[in-house]
């Protein structure tokens, strides 16, 4: 954004008007920004857009069966154990619903909107947001959904720490996951190449990228699909 065009949300925002949030944008990722007139982050503005997109979308699924089926042949090859999963940002519910019968584990699913309370094994939940009830409760952590994330730290910080010992956190990740895709919808977008280095940054040491996996297949839609396996590091 230039200079010009700064001083005019300024201008705008004192004078009390709503202006759009606008993408930061840097070398790592770009991150949609939701802000009220004094330059604050306006969760609710957020919530709004998220729910208003759900309801829109309610019919659309990005998650298919063939992407968890491989998901979950990996992990039957990886975890150590495999009782108990929760899929984030899911919509419909298909993605646990899809775990539970590959894997035959117990598998919940959380949405923003209240939405998810229609379908089965659904929970309405802000992602970003910790349930202590969930804390090292869950043998893998899986979502698609990562670019409607307003924080996407926060958000993988919380997905880790909802893991069991050995368990897996597990990112599905496409071209539509990347700056060009970001909105309003969709704030967070990030490069499949730069994604594992974030996530190092963003662990500390605390977790990081363990595996990346490439399907052999690609998306209904002809995208091809990256899967990051997310785990605590051995002395975290």
């Amino acid at each position: 954004m230039n200079i010009v065009d700064e001083l005019a949300r300024r201008y705008l925002r004192a004078k009390g008007y709503y202006v759009p949030g606008v993408k930061n944008q840097n070398d790592e990722y770009t991150l949609f920004k939701y802000t009220r007139p004094d330059g604050s982050f306006d969760y609710e503005k957020y919530r709004t857009i998220q729910e208003d997109g759900n309801k829109k979308k309610i019919n659309n699924v990005w998650a298919d069966e063939e992407t968890i089926k491989f998901i979950s042949e990996y992990l039957n090859k990886t975890n150590s154990s495999q009782n108990r999963g929760i899929c984030h940002g899911v919509r419909r519910g298909l993605e646990q619903q899809w775990f539970s019968e590959t894997l035959g584990v117990d598998a919940i699913g959380t949405d923003i909107s209240e939405t998810a309370t229609q379908f089965p094994n659904t929970v309405q939940w802000d992602f970003h947001e910790e349930n202590p009830e969930w804390v090292g409760a869950f043998d893998f952590v899986y979502t698609n959904s990562h670019d409607h994330a307003y924080d996407p730290k926060k958000a993988l910080d919380t997905w880790v720490r909802q893991l069991k010992p050995g368990g897996a956190v597990v990112l599905e990740h496409t071209p539509g996951h990347t700056p060009s895709g970001t909105s309003q919808l969709d704030p967070f977008g990030v490069d499949a190449k730069i994604f594992p280095y974030l996530i190092a940054k963003w662990g500390a040491g605390e977790y990081a990228v363990m595996d990346i996996l490439e399907p052999p297949h690609t998306k209904p839609h002809g995208l091809k699909i990256w899967i990051f396996i997310v785990r605590k590091t051995r002395n975290a």
